[in-house]
């Protein structure tokens, strides 16, 4: 697994398998990359900066040794 980022395009990606892609799917503000079987290869998260400071802003909690997670 590889993760880089292009600050330029401030697209943060995850590359999972080293498979060729095929095509690939939008789900929100990502376009995830898939092989031939349907696997996946390569996600791409657009406007990252944005999309990692949501995700920072998830808190959790400890209550009875359970995690909750909170809403954004």
């Amino acid at each position: 697994m590889r993760i880089s980022y292009d600050r330029d395009a401030d697209i943060l990606m995850i590359e999972i398998s080293d498979e060729d892609v095929d095509y690939a799917e939008e789900a929100g503000p990502m376009i995830i990359h898939f092989s031939k079987n349907g696997k996946p290869v390569l996600i791409e998260i657009l406007d990252a900066s944005e999309f990692l400071a949501e995700i920072t802003k998830i808190s959790m909690k400890a209550k009875n040794k359970e995690l909750i997670e909170a809403q954004i």
